[in-house]
């Protein structure tokens, strides 16, 4: 996809959003109110799919596309040519910039219901236009980490590759393979996600290269000419057992793997692995493919399989392909300028009021609660000084308009793979269950002192 210029010089992000959250801003500037400070916040009612646990993640993504939030002159000239908004709106656009501050959780960070993963404090007209962009990154990276992560505890020790860039639009397959990465896979097949967040890249070869020669010992003795016999060979285009006593032939008992993609894998694997065995391929990897989500990976605990690898699932959220996260204004000045807090007040889609600190209680290390600390107006929330058995769970990351760079990039994908691998050990057991229950830890709510 091609965007115009921003005026920084990177692409613009501006048009990303939704019509409406313009049409505001030209009616709030219409009225007085686009300059009112307030707080929205970004957060989930409930947890897709009935999981006890989800996983934040798109944070550096979206961090970088705020800054690139500009309107060119390519935007402009659009929302002028359909009539979007009027004369005055579009001068405001031209000079917009974030110039507000953001405060959410870290990336890898796991989340609960109430959860305020992200608060954006501004101008009405600065902040409600991130609504689309927040909402449409964090809920895709973040329905595809909390899948991710359960198929990594299911894996155990055991590696997993993410291999679903066919099975998903060409950028958000790219997001994809950076989610699960940050959620526990240890590689993508996809090299744009390899070479833009810097993790590590793996594939061989499809069952269209056994098919192209004259038999699969050609193609396997031309693989491994290529490659070395470390290789993994995919054994299973005809025959698997026929197919592994070839590939032990052609590489030698150094074979490095074979990858299975069909069968009933917990017997086929057993089997594959005897006939190695019995060759003397004692060190040959067996990794598993085909169609694999969390359930079949748990089914193979028991099984000879050394990795696996993921497609469809993984980089569809495995039944839940998004996280339901929402963005909703809960407090701002009025006309006097005190600060109220706001809320919508429907039954099944109520939101809490109120700026917010979040806190997780701990027990000797393990997570108890989701403590949320709820402030009516801008009075000095909580510190974790006021919890000292929980961790204080927000951090800056935009101040005054400024970045944490800290937080982007190569490094910030790694930052945020540590991170997620620390707090997972938070979890109690029954957080670590793959059957469908309510989240491993309630959310409670304190008024702040």
């Amino acid at each position: 996809m091609i965007f115009g210029k921003a005026h920084d010089g990177g692409a613009s992000t501006a048009l990303l959003t939704d019509r409406y959250e313009l049409t505001m801003v030209d009616a709030a500037l219409r009225d007085g109110t686009a300059d009112r400070r307030c707080v929205f916040e970004l957060f989930a009612r409930r947890l897709p799919g009935a999981r006890r646990f989800g996983v934040v993640a798109g944070t550096g993504r979206l961090l970088q596309l705020i800054r690139d939030f500009r309107f060119g002159e390519d935007e402009l000239r659009f929302l002028r040519d359909e009539n979007v908004v009027d004369a005055a709106t579009l001068d405001f656009l031209e000079g917009y910039r974030f110039t507000g501050t953001i405060t959410g959780y870290r990336e890898g960070e796991l989340y609960f219901p109430g959860s305020p993963i992200l608060t954006i404090e501004g101008t009405f007209a600065e902040a409600v236009v991130l609504e689309t962009l927040a909402l449409s990154v964090l809920n895709h990276d973040s329905a595809v980490a909390t899948a991710a992560a359960r198929m990594s505890i299911a894996a155990g020790d055991r590696p997993l590759a993410e291999m679903g860039s066919r099975r998903a639009a060409e950028s958000s397959a790219v997001s994809a393979a950076r989610a699960a990465y940050i959620a526990g896979f240890s590689a993508t097949s996809n090299l744009e996600a390899g070479r833009r967040w810097g993790i590590p890249t793996m594939g061989t070869a499809a069952h269209s290269w056994t098919l192209l020669h004259d038999s699969e010992e050609a193609a396997f003795r031309a693989q491994v000419d290529a490659l070395g016999p470390g290789t993994a060979l995919l054994v299973d285009t005809y025959d698997i057992r026929e197919g592994v006593a070839t590939a032990v032939r052609v590489a030698g008992t150094s074979l490095g793997g074979v990858r299975i993609d069909s069968g009933d894998l917990p017997t086929v694997a057993a089997e594959v692995r005897a006939q190695l065995d019995r060759l003397g391929a004692t060190g040959t990897r067996i990794t598993v493919t085909s169609d694999l989500d969390e359930y079949a990976i748990a089914a193979l605990a028991a099984s000879p399989v050394d990795a696996y690898g993921v497609g469809t699932s993984v980089v569809t959220g495995s039944g839940s392909p998004t996280a339901g996260m929402v963005y909703k204004l809960v407090a701002r000045q009025d006309a006097a300028g005190g600060w109220v807090a706001v809320a919508k007040a429907s039954t099944d889609k109520g939101s809490k009021g109120g700026r917010k600190a979040a806190f997780r209680t701990l027990d000797d290390g393990t997570a108890t609660s989701e403590l949320i600390a709820v402030s009516d107006g801008f009075e000095e929330l909580h510190t974790a000084a006021s919890h000292p058995d929980a961790r204080a769970l927000q951090v800056p990351l935009i101040v005054d308009g400024e970045t944490d760079a800290s937080f982007e990039g190569v490094a910030g994908v790694q930052a945020a793979r540590a991170h997620h691998a620390r707090v997972r050990e938070e979890l109690p057991v029954r957080g670590l269950a793959l059957s469908r229950s309510d989240p491993a830890i309630p959310t409670v709510y304190v008024d702040a002192e």
